[in-house]
């Protein structure tokens, strides 16, 4: 073997491995959140139970709300990836909309805990978690999108209106995480948002 074809199978290994203890991570993290919400997550315990280093926990997120922000990009990948499963059913825009934000938010909802925590994270979220804050809203926004073309073209407008329905989804979260709205209520103000927005 070369040492230049070594070389790039100890990258691939190393990058592989990086991975591995990236996902133990945010493993830890969710688990710890679930349970106790925002303050249950301590870097020291999501350092022990992922079985890393603390040093190597702060290299690879510099703060609990990078750690956080970055778990929800996490789990907006995993619904994204449940999601697209199979084509989102609905005759309208608004109709395959709205299956993909009902079924996002009922997610949210099943674990109040979590939510509160990855969400209280976005909240605090400054410039230095500006690339994780756009990976949760880019792929929230990509959903959508996908949802509201349905497997048809592009139209004006898409990315756009969709950038709208993720800001009244993540407001109503908020909403209902600080006791402002009922669980029921959220659903209802989302659907109306995609009502006015998506008129087909």
């Amino acid at each position: 073997m070369t040492s230049t074809a070594a070389t790039a199978i100890t990258a691939e290994t190393e990058t592989a491995a990086q991975r591995a203890r990236r996902e133990r991570i945010l493993a830890a993290t969710l688990a710890l959140a679930a349970r106790g919400g925002y303050e249950a997550v301590q870097m020291r315990e999501v350092a022990e139970r992922s079985e890393v280093a603390l040093g190597t926990l702060y290299r690879y997120f510099p703060s609990k709300v990078h750690l956080l922000v970055s778990a929800m990009a996490s789990e907006v990948e995993r619904l994204s990836a449940r999601l697209q499963k199979r084509q989102a059913p609905g005759e309208t825009r608004a109709e395959r909309a709205a299956f993909v934000l009902e079924r996002s938010t009922r997610s949210l909802q099943r674990e109040p805990l979590l939510t509160e925590a990855m969400i209280r994270a976005m909240m605090a979220a400054d410039a230095t978690v500006a690339t994780e804050v756009a990976s949760v809203r880019e792929g929230m926004a990509d959903l959508i999108v996908q949802a509201m073309r349905g497997g048809g073209p592009e139209q004006e407008h898409d990315v756009d209106l969709a950038a709208i329905l993720q800001d009244v989804w993540f407001a109503r979260q908020i909403a209902w995480l600080g006791g402002r709205i009922e669980a029921a209520d959220v659903w209802r103000d989302i659907h109306l948002a995609i009502t006015l927005v998506l008129r087909d």
